[in-house]
């Protein structure tokens, strides 16, 4: 759906100087729809990185930092540290997949039942070697797991089931997952092949939407990018009844080791398979860059205004859909404009209130979120602080506003004192916080709070739960509206459920800045433990 350009959603800046303590008229509704209403305009032409419409969003959140007389965070007293970027693209002719085995041959075309992908540094690439079936294709020397224990995979094609163990710590095997490229290369192997399990994960049709993007990675400072392939020559991802004859005549069916995933701890073994693959697929790739806005709101205590709680939003979306009906623009009303105009109207309250925090707030809107957290990797490795001050980092990434939450997903929080201050908040507004509803979805390492998470930073990302209403919106949006043009403001937005979730995050910020220790991972954490080793530990 279109949507008209505003003066109003352009100039909306009016202030007010309030009490401290009057935080729930510190977050207007209708400022907070202004500014999703600029981001997500279609003159944006859905904001990607690296394009004008990203250019301009970034330019009205400078902006807006400004008006609050926010310092700059950025390089030179910028409020913008440009994010070099690096872009494989699959060309030439269309990619193939062919799978031989005992039962014959058949060739799978791209966007069809397989998506691949090519080297990183561009050129075509022809991989043909027999198929070692790896499990989840997972090592972890934490939790004893070793899925490539006895296998030999080097110059081979790895086939790994996309997910992670029936029972196992959601947020764990979500890491675990982002892995598997890392650790198939790091064990020699030549490609990867990923097999979908049935009903879980990503449905085939959104893998097809979103997989089959360019990819793109961030340069190091070095001037070589960073290869998140680590190595391997191409990556391939195919769907169920491929999966069944990518293991025809082996000594396990994918039925078989299907009916494996389902037990608790269910971890199919690893084995040769008697199937041949052959991949072809060649790249271009270009280099481009694309800002982060940073600011920063001065803490007052001269104690300890030189330690960071990071507040952190992504301003990017995917841009101009290639194909489709009339309206191909994806203005990412929802994925992540409210997201921003969280962090915009947080910000303002501080900026605002009556009372500087005592410790300084970052406030980050980050890009090149969709093409694989991009802006916040750089930002992590990079960091326009030393990082051993940033204390804590809340990410705001696409709150569901289409119903009155009433409870919130902390993705993270379970790994550290960030738990108690969410719970906290929420208690003080009538507002619980929920398990992980969605753990197939691996949201844990899909949003921009995971970059700090690696960095050794307690990180939460945010979310509207799945009360009172909430799941029937998730079911819908995700099937629907979810990287399509209809997330735009032709939805049903609630307007002060985006207020309420600003006063929530500004309730959470506001407590970490002001107390006196600083967040603490929890003892014995997995990801406190790998990350954060010598960080003085809490007891959970």
């Amino acid at each position: 759906m279109r949507t008209r350009l505003t003066l109003t959603a352009t100039l909306c800046a009016a202030t007010t100087i309030l009490a401290l303590g009057r935080t729930d008229a510190l977050f207007s509704p209708d400022r907070f729809k202004a500014h999703v209403a600029f981001l997500a305009d279609d003159a944006l032409e859905g904001r990607e990185a690296g394009t004008r419409g990203h250019e301009i969003a970034a330019r009205y959140i400078a902006a807006q930092f400004a008006a609050m007389d926010m310092k700059p965070g950025g390089p030179a007293g910028s409020y913008f540290e440009q994010v070099p970027l690096f872009e494989s693209k699959v060309t030439g002719a269309a990619p193939t997949l062919t799978i031989t085995t005992p039962s014959g041959s058949q060739t799978l075309t791209q966007g069809g039942a397989a998506v691949m992908r090519g080297p990183l540094s561009g050129g075509p690439v022809r991989v043909k070697a027999p198929v070692v079936f790896a499990g989840y294709g997972i090592t972890d020397a934490t939790l004893g797991i070793d899925d490539y224990q006895g296998l030999d995979v080097r110059g081979k094609i790895v086939a790994v089931l996309w997910g992670f163990p029936n029972g196992m710590d959601s947020e764990i095997g979500a890491h675990l997952q982002s892995k598997r490229a890392q650790v198939a290369g790091e064990h020699g192997a030549a490609a990867v092949i990923s097999i979908q399990i049935p009903g879980r994960g990503i449905p085939w049709p959104v893998v097809l939407r979103i997989i089959g993007d360019p990819v793109t990675t961030y340069v190091q400072e070095n001037g070589t990018p960073f290869d998140p392939s680590y190595g391997l020559k191409a990556y391939a991802f195919i769907d169920e009844k491929s999966s069944t004859a990518l293991l025809a005549g082996s000594s396990q069916t994918f039925e078989s080791i299907i009916e494996e995933t389902k037990k608790p701890n269910g971890r199919p073994r690893g084995f040769e398979t008697r199937a041949v693959a052959e991949i072809s697929v060649e790249t271009a790739t270009r280099r481009y860059s694309s800002p982060e806005v940073i600011g920063v709101i001065q803490g007052r205590d001269r104690a300890k205004n030189q330690e960071y709680v990071a507040l952190m939003a992504h301003a990017d979306h995917i841009g101009i859909s290639a194909e489709g009906a009339a309206d191909r623009i994806n203005n990412g009303a929802l994925d992540n404009a409210a997201g921003v105009a969280t962090l915009l109207e947080v910000a303002r309250a501080f900026a605002t209130g009556s009372e500087p925090p005592r410790r300084s707030v970052l406030v980050v809107a980050n890009t090149a979120e969709e093409k694989g957290l991009l802006g916040a990797e750089y930002f992590a490795h990079y960091p326009s602080v030393p990082s051993d001050r940033i204390v804590a980092a809340i990410d705001l990434d696409m709150p569901l506003l289409l119903y009155d939450f009433t409870d919130v997903v902390a993705f993270g929080a379970t790994h550290s004192t960030l738990e108690k201050e969410f719970r906290k908040a929420g208690a003080d507004m009538g507002i619980t916080l929920s398990p992980d509803p969605m753990p197939e979805q691996a949201i844990f390492v899909r949003s921009d709070h995971y970059a700090m998470v690696k960095a050794g930073v307690p990180a939460v990302m945010l979310a509207t739960g799945m009360a009172n209403g909430g799941k029937a919106a998730w079911d819908k949006f995700l099937s629907t509206n979810y990287h399509q043009p209809s997330d735009d403001l032709s939805q049903p937005i609630v307007w002060k459920a985006g207020a309420k979730f600003a006063e929530l995050n500004y309730r959470v910020v506001r407590a970490l800045a002001d107390a006196d220790a600083r967040p603490r991972w929890y003892a014995k954490d997995y990801f406190g433990d790998l990350y954060a080793p010598k960080a003085k530990k809490a007891t959970k």
